[in-house]
């Protein structure tokens, strides 16, 4: 192994933050960082991207990875769970302490504790392999579109107001795709949880079962399990549980969930 890239798995790196949406006036086109130790399947993704428009930077291990996130500014990651050295599981760890870029699992383990454990972690998608190259850039795009690369500065030339829910104090732009707590912060939630919310925003006070849920949200999870909404909607009650307040999200024994409160437009 190269001397810099041993080095850069220690050194304090920067790196590239998720889109603005004023980036979006600058950037041609995004930079996909996929990281994977198969050469030919490394070498058939990087170029199937590229032909659906994407800049393609690749990496072998996850020292290359660092290496390659301390040196360009990244848009996405596209991680392999079983690499040699550290786990994609363990790499996304450190990276989400210091970034929010998103990521997309993919890995020859497709079985449900795997894509539960990817959910719980905070991935923006997991495929599993063997997967169509373009599918992989058709969730690469959804995964922008809802991170804001795409799209998040129309209608600001025009003076088109976003869309915007509001209930118990929360606000939710859904052009921004954006949650605002009562306090004024910003929420952090990935692609799968916005989705999910903006579906119980769309039928509040209404039951829902877990697979009508998996029907109304857009989230890009298609081989979901009961235990993978479960997993979903345990997460987004937590991010939605102000101090010594009730979450908004109940469970109903035997059926699925409702979203008890009243949803008003801004």
């Amino acid at each position: 192994m190269r001397e810099d890239i041993r080095e850069g798995m220690h050194e304090t790196m920067t790196i590239a933050p998720r889109l603005k949406s004023s980036d979006n006036m600058t950037l041609a086109a995004p930079t996909i960082l996929l990281v994977e130790d198969d050469g030919a399947l490394r070498t058939l993704t990087a170029r199937a991207l590229r032909q659906n428009g994407f800049n393609v930077l690749t990496a072998a291990t996850g020292a290359e990875m660092w290496v390659s996130l301390r040196t360009s500014v990244v848009h996405l990651i596209i991680l392999d769970i079983m690499l040699p050295g550290a786990s994609g599981f363990d790499l996304f760890r450190r990276l989400r302490r210091e970034s929010n870029i998103p990521i997309i699992f993919i890995s020859a383990r497709g079985s449900e504790e795997d894509r539960v454990l990817g959910l719980e972690l905070g991935a923006d998608d997991y495929v599993a392999k063997p997967f169509s190259t373009r599918e992989l850039a058709a969730r690469v795009s959804a995964v922008l579109r809802r991170g804001g690369f795409e799209g998040a500065a129309e209608g600001i030339a025009d003076g088109h107001v976003p869309e915007v829910l509001c209930f118990d104090g929360w606000q939710v732009s859904l052009t921004r795709r954006e949650l605002r707590a009562p306090s004024g912060a910003i929420v952090d939630l990935t692609g799968a949880e916005f989705d999910l919310l903006s579906t119980f925003l769309s039928h509040p006070q209404r039951v829902l079962g877990r697979e009508r849920l998996m029907e109304l949200s857009r989230s890009r999870i298609g081989d979901s399990s009961d235990r993978s909404i479960d997993v979903l909607v345990s997460r987004l009650r937590r991010k939605l549980q102000a101090s010594g307040s009730e979450p908004p999200i109940v469970t109903v024994r035997g059926v699925g969930y409702m979203f008890r409160v009243e949803v008003s437009r801004a």
